[in-house]
């Protein structure tokens, strides 16, 4: 007699991340896509911030920036980062570490399109991270280039990209009582994802 063995479900934790993304939604989590990044100088030092996460795909995590800014510059200079999710009305939070990469002009062109256009004028007159004088100064420039782009689209800069986070793991997480959490990690292999439980 031949045993008929169902074959084990294919790992894909990124799925996980889009299916706990869509659930933090749906529960009202206030500003669900936001994720903390943090990123390292040439010399080592850290530094976090919050962005938006605009684009899951197969290959990683997409948010958009300046490349001019303090984060474009260290993702440059050391093309590593990290990132970190948390919905504290689903008791889940998400770790995840990796390579970047700059995303291809066309996608950053399809979402500087969706952007409302006050931000798109606003990521124009703002040279982000640099020193600011006076707040008026950079409000003059925005309302400038309102009026000059006021009949005409406002071109994406050559400046302003995306970045997708190509993730080596991925870690879920989810809140237990007594601190005794759930924890999964996920690490990427050449065949696909292999995964271990952690301790709390």
């Amino acid at each position: 007699m031949t045993i008929l063995r169902a074959r084990p479900k294919s790992i894909d934790p990124i799925a996980r991340v889009e299916r706990w993304l869509d659930e933090a939604r749906r529960r009202g989590a206030p500003q669900p896509d936001a994720m903390a990044l943090a990123t390292a100088a040439p010399s080592g030092a850290p530094a976090v911030r919050y962005v938006l996460l605009r684009g899951i795909d197969a290959r990683g995590f997409v948010f958009y920036t300046d490349t001019r800014s303090r984060k474009g510059g260290e993702l440059r200079a050391n093309s590593r980062a990290a990132l970190a999710l948390y919905w504290d009305v689903s008791g889940r939070q998400i770790r995840i570490e990796g390579a970047v990469e700059e995303v291809a002009p066309a996608l950053a062109d399809a979402y500087w399109t969706q952007r409302d256009r006050g931000k798109r004028l606003a990521a124009v007159a703002s040279t982000q991270s640099a020193p600011l004088a006076r707040r008026a100064d950079l409000l003059r420039r925005f309302r400038r280039l309102r009026a000059v782009y006021h009949s005409k689209e406002v071109p994406r800069p050559a400046n302003w990209t995306g970045f997708r986070v190509v993730p080596r793991t991925i870690e879920l997480w989810i809140r237990r009582g007594d601190r005794l959490h759930h924890r999964e990690l996920f690490t990427r292999q050449r065949s696909g994802w292999s995964r271990r439980l952690l301790q709390p």
